[in-house]
């Protein structure tokens, strides 16, 4: 067309823009209700679709709204034609965001849903998320004219020359996928590397892992390095573990009565400290005659890593609390200091156990 705009047209144009608008604010206030409404549901999936509509539908109601009135102007055929791939652009650029949040939030939630599946790693999040935004890229691509087959043969080529120039970055990659996949390390694990950082693994992304001792600091380990060292894992295959107490009595004490005393002390704090396994079967078994007292181990139960901490500390007050009140007593080394008259020199000899540890023993002269 090439007449000149009347001021019907600019009216009936004006008319279809304001509406596209209103349907847009519209829309936004029914997503947002909507949105009230998914958090009260325990599916998580929900929240995260409302929030991608709510990029989708206001932009896609102003785009309608703009196309109704690019045919109700006079426009020409080429002015139309560009109006309509920009309109056209501007939509799938609204669903690419929208999908991509939408996949990205539905992989996470997958993830977060299921045990021994890596919940908080974001290395599926972000490549779920590129992918689709690429696709979207080259769906604009194709809408403006441009041909991709020459795009995708170039990056097929480039490829190469930019996986030699990555090799650090896809080495941590596809670290990151295989320590994923193999279920070795997942976000919440407790771990201790060979080369001695250990806390709890918080995220693994396309590059590194983040772990967080249990000062509160953040140590970062590239996933190549965590791959290829010596691993303990606290967490697996299951979060409760055992913690072994060293512990010594005198010679002269009774370890019938030594042995129920600390069972006693074992059960009351499983049931009585956080954190403790409650139906933990109490173990004591000595192993040792040392110089000034019998050894022996105990073996708690606790329910995760940081926990040993807590309970060891209630159970060592504890203990020494119910060994003074039964009379057992825990030995202690003795050294016996020499002085040499006239040379001036003090020779210390090698420790000795103290004699009064042992029944029928003389102290020491």
């Amino acid at each position: 067309m090439n007449r000149t705009p009347t001021l019907d047209d600019l009216v009936i144009a004006g008319i279809a823009v304001a509406a596209g608008l209103l349907l847009a604010f519209l829309s936004r206030g029914v997503l947002r209700w909507l949105a009230k409404h998914a958090k009260r549901t325990r599916w998580s999936g929900d929240d995260v679709i409302v929030d991608a509509l709510r990029t989708v539908v206001p932009w896609s109601a102003i785009a309608a709204g703009a196309a109704a009135a690019g045919v109700v102007l006079p426009l020409t055929r080429a002015v139309q034609h560009h109006v309509n791939q920009c309109l056209q652009v501007l939509v799938i650029l609204a669903v690419t965001v929208s999908a991509a949040r939408v996949i990205a939030g539905l992989v996470q939630t997958l993830t977060q849903s299921r045990s021994g599946v890596a919940g908080s790693a974001t290395i599926f999040v972000n490549i779920t998320r590129i992918l689709v935004l690429a696709i979207g890229f080259l769906v604009v691509l194709q809408t403006l004219g441009i041909s991709i087959a020459p795009l995708l043969t170039a990056l097929g080529v480039g490829g190469l020359a930019v996986a030699l120039a990555l090799q650090d970055t896809l080495a941590n990659l596809f670290a990151g996928l295989h320590i994923l996949a193999s279920k070795t390390v997942q976000p919440g694990d407790y771990i201790r590397l060979s080369s001695g950082e250990e806390g709890y693994v918080v995220d693994i992304n396309w590059r590194q892992t983040t772990v967080r001792q249990l000062s509160n600091n953040l140590v970062v380990v590239p996933n190549g390095q965590l791959a290829k060292s010596n691993m303990t894992n606290y967490t697996r295959p299951e979060q409760q573990l055992t913690v072994l107490v060293q512990v010594g009595v005198g010679y002269d004490a009774d370890l019938d009565h030594v042995e129920r005393v600390t069972a006693e002390v074992v059960r009351e704090t499983m049931t009585e400290i956080a954190g403790a396994v409650p139906d933990h079967e109490p173990a004591i078994r000595f192993h040792t005659f040392g110089d000034t007292r019998i050894g022996f181990t105990v073996v708690l139960g606790v329910g995760e890593f940081s926990d040993q901490y807590r309970i060891k500390h209630e159970f060592i007050k504890r203990l020494h609390r119910r060994y003074r009140a039964e009379g057992i007593r825990v030995p202690v080394p003795a050294r016996t200091v020499a002085l040499e008259q006239g040379a001036g020199a003090v020779t210390i000899p090698q420790q000795r156990a103290a004699r009064d540890s042992v029944p029928g023993s003389h102290p020491a002269e």
